[in-house]
């Protein structure tokens, strides 16, 4: 096993500042959908997949997407701190979920259908999860299905997003040395 460059840890760093930064503003953004409108709350979902999106595509590198999504949940946890052990744990579930279908690979294959197997998959892992948690019987057919669809589309926009940033930063060079 190699060892991971100090370059490549304060690149996921820096990239986990930014995703932290705009994780925090998305919380409190999904904080009013759910109480304005909750079946939109799937939309916001997605914004945990920004950081490590961008490090998986830029770097490509075992590890990046882990660790970048636990910076950015550490980083949005300082900014809203009643969200810590989300923030947290969200950054970390979603960092491993996106690189599932990598690791699977052995980090050889680095096709762009993979991000979104990966993103569609964690979206629909979640929105199982928050269907069981929240219970079929609270709200309408047409509810659960606006919101489960929103909660496994979310995350490969997001990730699309991700993909370009990371195109735009590799264009400007900023991972040159790193890959």
């Amino acid at each position: 096993m190699r060892a991971t460059s100090t370059r490549v840890i304060l690149s996921c760093a820096a990239i986990g500042v930014g995703g932290g930064l705009f994780a925090a503003g998305a919380g409190y953004f999904a904080g009013l959908i759910a109480g304005i409108a909750p079946m939109l709350y799937g939309i916001t979902i997605g914004s945990h997949f920004l950081p490590s999106a961008v490090a998986l595509a830029l770097l490509r590198r075992p590890g990046v997407g882990i660790l970048t999504g636990f910076i950015a949940g550490l980083v949005g946890a300082a900014f809203a701190p009643q969200w810590i052990l989300r923030f947290l744990a969200t950054g970390l579930l979603v960092g491993a979920l996106l690189e599932l279908p990598f690791f699977v690979t052995r980090y050889k294959n680095w096709s762009p259908w993979l991000y979104y197997i990966a993103a569609a998959g964690s979206g629909l892992v979640l929105a199982a999860g928050t269907f069981i948690a929240l219970g079929p019987e609270h709200y309408a057919p047409w509810f659960w299905a606006l919101y489960l669809a929103l909660f496994a589309l979310s995350p490969v926009v997001f990730t699309w997003l991700g993909r370009v940033i990371a195109a735009s930063l590799s264009r400007a060079g900023v991972a040159r040395s790193l890959t």
